[in-house]
């Protein structure tokens, strides 16, 4: 099948960033979320990034910005869906919400339509079993900011066919993004390390160890990453944070997946990160 139109669903912080690497891929790009005025913010936000990315980045754009951001359109039904090629998903990590996402967009998609779980922890193989094309369905775990990472995590599901990881890994590469393939397990790879990290920075915090800033300057200094992990808990969203310690707290029934109580403070007051202006720290 010929890819050319990509349906995103979801306009948050990440659905935005998979629309803009579609669109700036040369693909017509379909954004739906369930409101109107968050898809005008997203449209909003990409025209900002397409201008300050190529300083940013230090390389141009391949078209104008306006050209690229012109290939997204926006609607607030699922039915918009109807002809697209592939389809990323990206709503929150809530089984029961993406559950009925996955059930209406099997109905509306045509058969053979790929569709792509962009999730933090929520299983491949329990998303598949839910629709009649299981073997169409892969995690596709985007980091943010995406616009900016070459790799993808690409989750294995246990129904996934050949085909569909071989589609997909040719979809990546014409965007300019390399497919790194996983079996599926909660958290995956990716996240299965990096949350327990994060989190147990945040009980390193909570139990007067060493204060945020530290803990993140030591991170950069001994081990050389670009940001430490409070950083990245800010970045990422806490509250995503929180939603995928506890799946695989409860997948894994191990206690080493505990979310710290702190952090279940933290979101509980809305300090969910640079998205609202305070998280570990103010933006």
């Amino acid at each position: 099948m010929s890819i050319r139109t990509v349906g995103v669903i979801g306009a948050g912080t990440i659905g935005r960033g998979v629309a803009q690497s579609f669109a700036e891929s040369g693909f017509e790009v379909v954004l739906v979320d369930i409101s109107q005025a968050q898809l005008d913010s997203a449209v909003s936000q990409i025209r900002r990034d397409l201008l300050v990315q190529p300083m940013l980045l230090g390389r141009p754009l391949k078209e104008d910005a306006s050209t690229i951001a012109a290939r997204i359109s926006t609607a607030t039904e699922l039915d918009a869906l109807a002809e697209a090629d592939f389809v990323v998903e990206n709503v929150t990590e809530n089984w029961d919400v993406k559950r009925e996402v996955y059930q209406r967009i099997d109905a509306i998609c045509r058969p053979g339509v790929i569709f792509g779980v962009n999730t933090s922890a929520v299983p491949i193989t329990r998303v598949g079993s839910v629709t009649g094309r299981p073997a169409a369905i892969l995690g596709l775990h985007f980091m943010n900011p995406v616009p900016m990472m070459d790799a993808v995590e690409v989750v294995n599901g246990h129904f996934t066919s050949e085909e569909t990881m071989s589609t997909t890994l040719a979809l990546l590469a014409e965007m300019g993004k390399e497919g790194i393939v996983v079996q599926d397990a909660p958290g995956f790879v990716t996240n299965r390390v990096l949350m327990v990290t994060i989190n147990e920075a945040v009980f390193c915090v909570q139990e007067g160890i060493a204060s945020a800033e530290d803990v993140d300057k030591m991170f950069r200094g001994c081990f050389g990453h670009k940001m430490g992990p409070l950083e990245t808990g800010d970045l990422i969203g806490l509250d995503t944070i929180l939603n995928s310690i506890t799946v695989m707290y409860e997948s894994f029934k191990d206690s080493k997946y505990r979310p710290a109580p702190l952090l279940q403070k933290m979101v509980d007051a809305r300090l969910l990160g640079r998205k609202t202006g305070q998280g570990f720290y103010t933006y």
